[in-house]
């Protein structure tokens, strides 16, 4: 090393020194060290806020949200959730949880490590059954519920709450339902209180793998039911599915409680007052869970099935790709894109959320004799052609208005 570069490394370092003796640096040096106090402070409290977040859904969940306990049923409590198991049939007899409106504020991601139950008496170490068996792993208290507390999230993936459920099943309309029941806590800010079985049957087939330790039973159907009693308007509603394909879209599995227990054997929901328990487990219109939150947000309940003359709502046109069909639903928006000067209408849900969409060409403009950006917005129309799909969503294209009818001459018969 050159005596110039020496000298100019020894002025750097007296530098330096300098600046940190300097009252400048000492200021910065004290405000660093009382902000790593306060995050530490704050660290705390926000896991003193959580457990107190659990002790209360630990408490309101036994009180309110517990099905009814048969002779021999044990309930398994973790962070945020309740169970009773089934090691007869190795299968969760139940699950029950509440969904709050900390889902949205939550980011932690997927586990996807499955691992026994260390509270459950039973056996519990399933993995072996599950590993390409042809059936998911299917969550009875959805991980995406609990994302905003690591405790409750880590329990989602415990092998007493999942049942094998075929993938076209886990990953479209069961995973849709998740998704519906979420939106609906965070456009209304109410808890729901969940109940998620398997229902059962005689003779159920089984998953028999090589190595496994015990067969799982594989239940023909799944009931979901929730509550909100935490609203001004208490109201509750259930939906059935099959174990395969429930193609005729989400609203069409919805029914009452009372048709859900009747079908499972469950007494769900026995804490509530008689009186508000009658009415509420009687209800089974999904559109009483669409309120002010929705509309604020530009989404409406798609229109409930069946509807007349074979024509299907926006939820249900994902099952008929490749399809000429009739897509009923209300044009809650409309978008023109630059580059192609299309106009799209989405339906029921705003972009980029929507279930469906119809697509008019620039070409295609002149062939209306009104301007459907505006004159179809918050409308309610059908829209009949080949069914399509972009980016995952269905969509239909309109080549002139002959290709839309208006609901309202639907329901009156008069449509062209």
């Amino acid at each position: 090393m050159t005596l110039r570069l020496i000298l100019f490394a020894i002025a750097g370092l007296a530098a330096a020194a300098s600046m940190a003796q300097s009252p400048e640096a000492d200021a910065l040096k004290k405000a660093e060290g009382r902000f790593a106090d306060a995050k530490t402070q704050l660290d705390k409290v926000r896991g003193e806020l959580e457990a107190a977040k659990l002790a209360v859904m630990r408490h309101d969940l036994a009180q309110w949200g517990y099905p009814a306990l048969a002779p021999g049923d044990e309930v398994v409590v973790h962070p945020g959730h309740a169970l009773v198991w089934d090691d007869a049939h190795k299968l969760p007899k139940w699950t029950a949880h509440i969904i709050v409106p900390d889902i949205m504020e939550g980011n932690l991601a997927r586990i996807d490590t499955f691992l026994p139950d260390p509270l459950v008496k039973g056996n519990t170490a399933l993995v072996v059954n599950y590993w390409n068996s042809g059936y998911d792993r299917g969550h009875m208290v959805p991980s995406a519920d609990m994302r905003w507390s690591k405790p409750t999230l880590e329990a989602t993936y415990l092998y007493s709450n999942v049942a094998p459920q075929k993938p076209e099943m886990n990953r479209g309309t069961w995973a849709d339902l998740e998704d519906w029941m979420r939106r609906y806590v965070h456009f209304s800010g109410h808890r729901v209180f969940v109940v998620t079985a398997p229902i059962k049957a005689p003779d159920m087939p089984l998953l028999k793998m090589p190595g496994a330790t015990a067969d799982v039973s594989i239940p023909p159907a799944f009931l979901k039911a929730m509550v909100d009693i935490d609203g001004p308007v208490k109201k509750g509603i259930a939906f059935v599915m099959t174990n395969g394909l429930n193609d005729r879209g989400l609203l069409s599995y919805a029914c009452s409680i009372d048709s859900a227990e009747a079908i499972s054997g469950l007494d769900l929901f026995p804490a509530l007052d008689d009186t508000l328990e009658n009415r509420i487990e009687r209800m089974n219109d999904a559109q009483d869970w669409y309120g002010e939150g929705d509309k604020a947000m530009g989404e409406v309940a798609p229109l409930p099935p069946p509807l007349p003359g074979g024509r299907l709502n926006t939820t249900q046109a994902k099952y008929h790709i490749g399809n000429k069909a009739t897509i009923c639903g209300t044009v809650v928006s409309t978008r023109r894109t630059k580059k192609s000067n299309a106009l799209y209408l989405n339906f029921d849900r705003m972009y980029p959320n929507q279930d469906f969409y119809a697509t008019v060409w620039e070409y295609n403009g002149p062939n209306f004799s009104y301007d459907p950006e505006t004159y179809l917005k918050g409308r309610k129309i059908c829209v009949t052609g080949l069914i399509t799909v972009f980016s995952d969503i269905a969509r239909i294209s309109i080549n002139n208005e002959d290709a839309i009818t208006f609901w309202e001459d639907v329901i009156q018969g008069s449509e062209r």
